[in-house]
């Protein structure tokens, strides 16, 4: 008798179509650098996180500057949601959303 994968035991991957990419958010901040707790309702009109996939448009092109694993700054109003995980932070966003690429000197 074949043994049938039970849910928790499948394994998928997300492959962002089109001029997009993968993004898993950072943790929300509950603290400023200077101390002061946020609430937890606090919207931030940009936030960040880790690029987990680029779609091949994006992999291809040379007009994107933008790779796996760079972190980056997002506008989340476009960002799509992924219920992957239990704690939705990853998130499907088109490259014009993404303002800003983290990067080393």
């Amino acid at each position: 008798m074949a043994h049938t994968p039970k849910p928790e035991e499948t394994f998928e991957t997300i492959e962002p179509i089109g001029p997009r990419v993968l993004i898993r958010k950072d943790e929300d901040k509950k603290e400023t650098k200077g101390g002061i707790q946020l609430p937890d309702n606090i919207e931030i009109p940009t936030i960040t996180g880790r690029i987990v996939s680029v779609s091949a448009e994006v992999e291809m092109s040379d007009e994107f500057p933008l790779r796996q694993y760079d972190k980056v700054l997002f506008n989340p109003k476009g960002a799509i949601p992924v219920d992957f995980e239990g704690d939705n932070r990853l998130f499907v966003v088109d490259v014009e959303n993404v303002v800003a690429v983290f990067r080393r000197s």
